[in-house]
């Protein structure tokens, strides 16, 4: 009978350290889907757990946080008051309530409990400033290192500490090497790869993000986020199929709620996905109740509709979406792209305000892409002198700025009729970027406009400058012919038949029925034919 009761206590035990395994494993995988916010799956696997378990009350809390009920979230952290983690939610909560002074107090009276075995506390003070909004950025940064001195190892500590540190201006390269410090042990930390492929991203370095949303997606192939990810830098480098092919996988592979959904919708707008992105919004926009999300959803309709849609409908959806958007969370390029719609229906002073909010709220110290969206749209309206203006803002504020805005910039000039300024700007061009064989063809093209009678002759050294570089069997034969047809004109004017001659046949190469050369032949023809003689004078 002893020997039964022994056997049963021993696997009485067993069940028990079965059941707590199980349970903390749970709590683990609500953790994991709380970090790939997938928050209503957390909430589903840590609500039964919270009772019993601080940490699945407090990430419990966290996700009534990002369902914006603050009330709830609240009362949950409350129910374990000493536990370091929940104290830090409701520092959380303090913060998302604008009480700044209240949450950082919380913050700074829980790092305080901190000890050598016991570095959580400074930990979670640290995450409760990093992930809200208003806290001391500084203060977490230097929390999360004194942390690392206890602990150097913790992976969530190094994330945190790199998402602080993106916080703080200059704080990119130390976030980097933090995160890689947590895949240079753990190479199957997804969450770590998706961050440094955020960085990446964020430096325009699409192909080094592709490379470590890749890395984060094969990590772990439930982490959503990657996908997510990986379709915003397909479409930020163009390929545009790519992103749609990750759009798909991500939306599986999330909680498929309202906030997913606008996710998809943004993602399909940055694929250029216009007309679905703007069918999918419609049949959104009179299910979903929250009106912050449907703030977005007028967002993603209207500018869709701006490209693939009814432009007057367009301008009304997205002044809904302005007027009731955050303005903080209103881009520069929104007001561009909504200057661009009115540009579209032909109210120019309305395009100009906004174009001209637009580069106000734009912080960037490098506003290059802004400037060439507005110069490029007076370019489609062909309001060539305001393309012109805009092209040269942006040279004078980027002048390391590609060869192709230099050239842009003359070119409007040239179609504005503005020759001296297009010569000037095309001078430029070729002071800065030399060794560009179309910087002599527009110095020719334009030195010509201004001898529009062809007597100076002052477009000849440009052209030849240009034949010199182009050669003979240049494939855009109808520059050879423009340039031909001034030089033919002008050795007409010298009297140098032989240069005549000579352009003549090159003329005749390309199109034997050209205007220039008939036109030609009738002058001299009229030249040539023998005057009539005077008619004689009778006597009165």
């Amino acid at each position: 009978m002893m020997y039964n009761m022994k056997k049963v206590m021993i696997m009485l035990t067993a069940m028990v350290i079965s059941i707590s395994a199980f349970a903390q494993q749970s709590v683990q995988d609500g953790i994991k889907m709380y970090n790939y916010e997938k928050f209503r799956t957390a909430e589903g696997i840590l609500t039964p757990l919270a009772a019993t378990d601080p940490l699945a009350n407090y990430y419990l809390g966290l996700c009534y946080i990002q369902d914006g009920d603050m009330a709830k979230a609240s009362a949950t952290f409350s129910k374990y008051a000493e536990d370091f983690a929940n104290i830090s939610g409701t520092a959380r909560v303090a913060f998302v309530n604008k009480e700044m002074g209240k949450g950082m107090q919380i913050a700074r009276d829980l790092a305080a409990k901190s000890k050598r075995k016991e570095w959580q506390a400074e930990k979670y003070a640290a995450d409760a400033i990093t992930y809200t909004q208003g806290g001391d950025y500084q203060q977490a940064v230097s929390w999360y290192k004194d942390v690392l001195t206890k602990n150097p190892d913790d992976a969530g500590t190094h994330i945190g500490l790199g998402d602080a540190l993106r916080k703080i201006p200059g704080g990119g390269g130390d976030a980097m090497t933090n995160y890689e410090a947590v895949t240079e042990k753990d190479a199957k930390n997804s969450l770590a790869f998706t961050r440094i492929g955020d960085l990446w991203y964020e430096a325009k370095n699409y192909e080094s993000a592709l490379e470590n949303y890749g890395k984060a997606k094969d990590a772990d192939n439930t982490n959503p986020l990657p996908y997510k990810s990986l379709a915003r830098a397909y479409a930020s480098s163009g390929r545009y199929k790519l992103a749609l092919d990750n759009l798909q996988k991500y939306l599986q592979l999330s909680d498929n709620t309202p906030k997913d959904k606008i996710d998809y919708l943004e993602a399909l707008f940055l694929a250029q996905s216009y007309c679905d992105a703007a069918k999918q919004a419609k049949d959104m926009i009179n299910t979903v109740t929250d009106m912050k999300l449907k703030t977005e959803i007028y967002g993603v309709l209207g500018f869709s509709e701006a490209v693939c849609g009814d432009s007057v409908d367009a301008v009304k959806n997205v002044r809904i979406y302005l007027q009731r958007q955050d303005p903080a969370k209103v881009f520069p390029t929104d007001y561009v792209n909504y200057g661009k719609l009115f540009m579209k229906l032909g109210m120019l002073d309305s395009a100009v305000f906004y174009y001209n909010k637009g580069i106000a709220g734009d912080t960037a110290q490098n506003k290059t892409d802004i400037y060439r969206q507005i110069a490029e749209a007076f370019k489609t309206k062909k309001d060539y002198c305001s393309s012109a203006s805009w092209y040269d803002n942006l040279i004078k504020a980027n002048p390391e700025t590609q060869p192709l805005d230099y050239a842009w910039r003359g070119i409007m000039y040239y179609y504005c009729r503005d020759y001296d300024k297009a010569m000037k700007a095309f001078n430029d061009f070729g002071t800065k970027y030399p060794d560009q064989p179309s910087v002599p063809y527009w110095q020719g093209r334009t030195a010509a406009a201004i001898d529009s009678d062809a007597t100076s002759g002052a477009a000849v050294p440009y052209f030849t400058k240009w034949f010199d570089k182009v050669g003979p069997n240049y494939e855009k034969k109808n520059e050879l012919k423009g340039a031909y047809e001034y030089l033919l004109y002008y050795f007409y004017n010298k009297k140098d038949k032989e240069n005549m001659n000579l352009y003549k046949e090159k003329i005749q190469a390309i199109d034997p029925n050209d205007k220039a050369l008939k036109d030609l032949e009738e002058i001299e023809k009229a030249a040539n034919a023998p005057k009539k003689p005077a008619p004689a004078k009778t006597k009165k």
